[in-house]
């Protein structure tokens, strides 16, 4: 799949989806961004004629509901979007001969194996977020002819974060504590990989020139940390006197269980000879550099 193709992109205003086209777009592919605003994926004629209309020959989803205590405060709009919702694109994008790239999350697991997870571990997700983003794997893996199934972690862009307050992604809000306060306090007992938008997209187009076999894949940037050792990165790259410490045990206790531990290991990029992600330091040092010039 080396040519170019014309690319869907569902959520393409999103902090992932909005670097997926401009990375497509960049390396000459065509590409249809479908905002949130424009397709609802909840609506299946409608999804059934976006997908008919736009003639792409692959089609990218990465529009979800992601907010973990909204998820779990309702379950139902959870898996009217992120199980029912990836339904409709799957059997649109079979029924269109399409591949289909869908995202989802390091939250299918549970946390319990405390070593890098595989893609052949058994999921068992904690909450309803985590059920409802496995339920829409499902749908992909057995509804869609051509897929492949990203499962990312701990992700941040330079575009706003359309589900979160402000928009503000990790990165940038420790960015703007650190101009606000003395002190921040951050907790050092959730470990995962913090991977940049830009990196998936980037290992996206990678999959596409190599034609990749379908699949599951973990898409993540190299190595691991906790929140804590994210920020003091986040500071020591920025240049920031700010004074970080670690939370106290149950300092912010968590509404909703999550994962202590969410790290996913690469395995089948690596088998394919396939992986192109990078330390999650040095995606993290081109971001600093990119959005706002810290060199």
């Amino acid at each position: 799949m080396a040519a170019a193709v014309k690319i869907a992109v569902i959520g393409a205003d999103g902090q992932l989806g909005s670097d997926i086209v401009a990375a497509c777009r960049a390396d000459g592919h065509e590409v249809v961004p479908l905002t949130i605003a424009q397709l609802d994926i909840t609506d299946e004629a409608q999804v059934r004629q976006a997908v008919a209309a736009g003639g792409a020959g692959v089609i990218v989803n990465t529009a979800a509901m992601h907010q973990v205590e909204k998820c779990e405060a309702n379950p139902a709009r959870a898996f009217a979007v992120n199980a029912l919702g990836v339904r409709h694109v799957a059997l649109a994008a079979a029924a269109a001969g399409a591949l289909l790239v869908h995202v989802s999350t390091d939250y299918v697991f549970d946390g319990a194996k405390a070593a890098p997870y595989l893609e052949s571990d058994c999921p068992l997700p904690l909450n309803a977020y985590g059920n409802s983003k496995l339920a829409g794997e499902l749908f992909v893996r057995s509804l869609a002819a051509k897929h492949w199934v990203l499962r990312v972690s701990g992700l941040f862009g330079c575009n706003p974060c359309l589900e979160k307050a402000g928009g503000l992604n990790f990165v940038d809000l420790m960015l703007k504590l650190s101009r606000e306060r003395r002190e921040v306090r951050v907790v050092d007992d959730e470990i995962l990989t913090p991977t940049s938008t830009r990196e998936v997209s980037r290992q996206l187009l990678h999959l596409l020139r190599r034609g990749a076999e379908d699949g599951l894949y973990h898409v993540t940037a190299e190595g691991e940390c906790s929140w804590y050792e994210f920020a003091r990165e986040i500071f020591r790259l920025s240049g920031s006197a700010i004074e970080l410490n670690k939370a106290a045990p149950g300092e912010f206790p968590m509404k909703v269980p999550r994962p202590k531990y969410s790290v996913l290991e690469n395995a089948c990029l690596k088998r394919q000879g396939l992986n192109v992600m990078r330390p999650w330091q040095e995606a993290l040092a081109e971001y600093l550099r990119e959005k706002h010039g810290i060199h």
